[in-house]
């Protein structure tokens, strides 16, 4: 009798006890040149766009939270899954709506990022903006995030790193003098004292203004991306490509299928991602023959790439070009 009460009791341990994991697997995949239900994942209104073909699918990974013993192993026995301590993605000091809003930030920023990066990457004019403000910075109160930056102590801004540029050498107690422009408002002119800069790793000795420049395209046209329920900033490489293809001629993939990864910042540059391996099972099933992988992913990808799926090396935008034309004239990519 006690033998089975011990089978009953480890049984129902097994089957309705949580264990401090979650699994991480393929998530869903998106080919961003298609339909998202009834709509375009990619829109442009304003001005012309052209014929796609094939694909260009961004990629997530799947996070399964609330995992019984039984559950954790059996997914994890299945070599589709691998199990990661719960506390790295859900902090114990954050709640789940802090993080899936979080994510969703992350995800609208990859947004807006790719936006930046395609049409700057195209040539189109861009314009820099105030993106955040430090509370109780000198800047508070008298700018306001989307001022739109102009100079600085008469040395104009032209991107996120000119205003930086334009302050260096002013001190603490310096006043610096920044034109600007909010809304459709005429151009304004604040006279700001610099105060002293005590953010974490910040130099005492510089003046610190308190603003975060970030750069926007400067255009008379749209483009909205339409992707609900996915977070993170990981398909921004994907995101730029799309709209680069829908803003050209031709057919910048080929018409082959193509899937990768990959964060961009505003110049380009193709960061890093989690869960890669997760993200090229799935693309494979899905269909696509060719995945861009970031460089600093490379070694990871090369080792556990599926069979018939060809990877190229992007660090950037102008490698991530360079594939699809080597892919589209029947040749290959730069490997990882």
């Amino acid at each position: 009798m006690t033998s089975v009460v011990l089978v009953v009791a480890f049984g129902l341990l097994g089957a309705f006890a949580r264990v401090p994991f979650v699994a991480l697997g393929p998530g869903p995949t998106y080919d961003t040149l298609g339909l998202e239900g009834d709509h375009p994942v990619i829109s442009i209104e304003g001005h012309e766009t052209y014929p796609t073909a094939g694909h260009l699918n961004m990629t997530t990974v799947s996070v399964t939270d609330q995992l019984s013993l039984f559950g954790a192993l059996g997914l994890w026995v299945s070599g589709r899954y691998a199990l990661a301590p719960r506390d790295v993605y859900f902090p114990p000091n954050k709640s789940e709506q802090q993080i899936e809003q979080e994510n969703t930030e992350a995800f609208n920023d990859s947004q807006t990022t790719a936006e930046t990066a395609a049409l700057r990457f195209l040539g189109y004019p861009h314009k820099v903006l105030i993106g955040q403000i430090v509370k109780g910075s000198p800047a508070d109160g008298t700018l306001e995030p989307g001022d739109r930056l102009l100079s600085a102590n008469g040395k104009p801004i032209t991107d996120a790193t000119s205003l930086k540029d334009a302050l260096a050498g002013a001190k603490p107690g310096d006043r610096a003098e920044i034109r600007y422009q909010r809304a459709d408002q005429p151009e304004q002119v604040a006279n700001v004292q610099l105060g002293t800069n005590t953010q974490p790793g910040g130099d005492p000795g510089q003046g610190f203004l308190g603003v975060a420049a970030t750069e926007r395209p400067d255009v008379p046209f749209d483009i909205k991306i339409s992707l609900a329920d996915v977070g993170g900033p990981s398909a921004g490489l994907m995101f730029t490509l799309a709209i680069i293809d829908k803003l050209t001629p031709g057919e910048l993939n080929g018409g082959k299928f193509v899937a990768g990864t990959g964060e961009i910042d505003p110049a380009g540059n193709v960061g890093p991602i989690g869960g890669i391996p997760f993200k090229m099972i799935k693309a494979r099933e899905a269909g696509a023959t060719t995945f861009l992988v970031p460089a600093d992913n490379c070694a990871e990808a090369k080792s556990q790439a599926p069979e018939g799926l060809q990877l190229a090396r992007v660090a950037n935008l102008v490698d991530a070009t360079k594939a699809l034309d080597a892919l589209r004239n029947n040749q290959v990519p730069a490997p990882c």
